[in-house]
């Protein structure tokens, strides 16, 4: 698992399209679903009529976090959901990347988000080792 300032990732090797689905069954296994799928490589083509690698942004969430995060500091919406990339490094080779919880939920100053981040990322963390 590869960390950055703001990210987690593990490389796969596997196609995109079986990393995606099973991005998605690990993300369920610990408790997140998935609100929203950016398709990124589509909307560049159709607004810029530009070509890009296949790459997906899930908006996930677990519903007992958010709503944890949200007793706590209610504008914490505003970094919700954990945003989690799926995308083809070459073919028939995949990456997934995560936001990372802590950091990013850090800049709230909120002792209470910051247990929900800890946990989040935990779980964020158990996603990647299984993809891994």
């Amino acid at each position: 698992m590869e960390q950055t300032a703001y990210g987690l990732r593990v490389d796969m090797d596997v196609p995109y399209e079986q990393a995606l689905e099973r991005t998605t069954a690990a993300l369920k296994d610990e408790g997140f679903g998935v609100l929203t799928t950016i398709d990124v490589r589509q909307t560049l083509k159709q607004k810029l009529d530009r070509d890009f690698r296949k790459y997906v942004i899930l908006g996930a969430c677990n519903p007992v976090l958010a709503d944890r995060a949200l007793h706590a500091e209610l504008e914490v919406g505003l970094l919700l959901p954990c945003n989690v990339v799926v995308y083809e490094r070459e073919p028939g080779l995949a990456s997934v990347a995560v936001l990372a919880p802590i950091p990013a939920l850090a800049i709230t100053g909120n002792d209470a988000v910051r247990e929900v981040a800890t946990d989040a990322d935990a779980r964020l963390r158990r996603v990647l080792q299984a993809l891994a």
